[in-house]
């Protein structure tokens, strides 16, 4: 059984968020071409022991409603909403694009207590995230209103999954379909992610951090996360058997037992 509820951001967007559990609590961040519904598979295991709060981040089902212009920086005031409705003292998991924005929660706010990163996109000397042309294509696509075309190309280009891939990804309909209704806010949200000079900003984050990367993704997730590793004082990297970008799907008894792991 779960219950939705509202935060304000700061600048007057409304950020939903649905809520299970009982325990400390716990707020989950999704990444992109996700919303909320990407935890349900892991959801029902973490509400045994935390009170956990999945939010939708704007542009998005319940935070469709946007009080002003895009910058990553508010997407972490959303965050910090949220981390303070719940009354303080959270646990924060953040997901790909939502790990970056969790970094920026945790510099915004001090309702935040312990942090998990799972393979935040940063571009470095040897992975380029998101590249100028490959943006510019995105914008191409956007202006023409082909979502289909538009996630795709997100999935092969900036991921860098295969057309087999993401043919494969397609045929999945109700998991396109969900990725599909989450597409318009892909073009803005590439073009933030950061490189990693300037994630310096994030020295002074004085929280535990994990940061979780899975034993399959490729090698410059790992080399990635031991960068951030050593710019956020006291991090440490996790590796997860046998998983890849998605362990909260593929393998959710693995990734709650991680997440209580860091819990205590």
């Amino acid at each position: 059984m779960t219950e939705t509820g509202f935060a304000e951001s700061r600048d007057g967007t409304i950020v939903g968020y649905e809520t299970a559990g009982a325990g400390p609590p716990l707020v989950l961040v999704h990444g992109a071409a996700a919303d909320r519904r990407c935890w349900a598979p892991v959801l029902p295991r973490l509400a045994e022991r935390f009170t956990v709060h999945a939010l939708d981040r704007r542009g998005r089902g319940l935070s469709a409603r946007e009080g002003g212009p895009y910058a990553i920086e508010r997407e972490g005031e959303d965050i910090a909403a949220v981390a303070e409705a719940a009354g303080g003292d959270v646990f924060l998991v953040g997901h790909s694009y939502g790990a970056l924005c969790s970094l920026h929660a945790a510099a915004a706010t001090d309702a935040i207590a312990r942090l998990v990163l799972y393979e935040p996109p940063i571009t470095t000397p040897w992975h380029e995230a998101a590249s100028p042309e490959a943006l510019a294509r995105l914008r191409e696509i956007a202006d023409e209103g082909d979502h289909d075309r538009l996630l795709a190309a997100v999935f092969r280009d900036l991921m860098g999954l295969s057309r087999r891939q993401v043919d494969a990804l397609r045929g999945a309909r109700r998991f396109w379909a969900a990725c599909l209704g989450n597409a318009p806010p892909l073009v803005r949200e590439s073009g933030s992610v950061p490189r990693i000079e300037g994630c310096s900003r994030f020295a002074g984050i004085g929280v535990p951090v994990r940061l979780l990367v899975g034993e399959t993704s490729p090698p410059y997730q790992r080399a990635t996360a031991d960068a951030l590793a050593r710019i956020v004082p006291g991090a440490e990297v996790v590796e997860l058997p046998g998983q890849g970008h998605m362990a909260m799907a593929d393998d959710p008894g693995l990734f709650a037992k991680a997440l209580a792991t860091f819990a205590e």
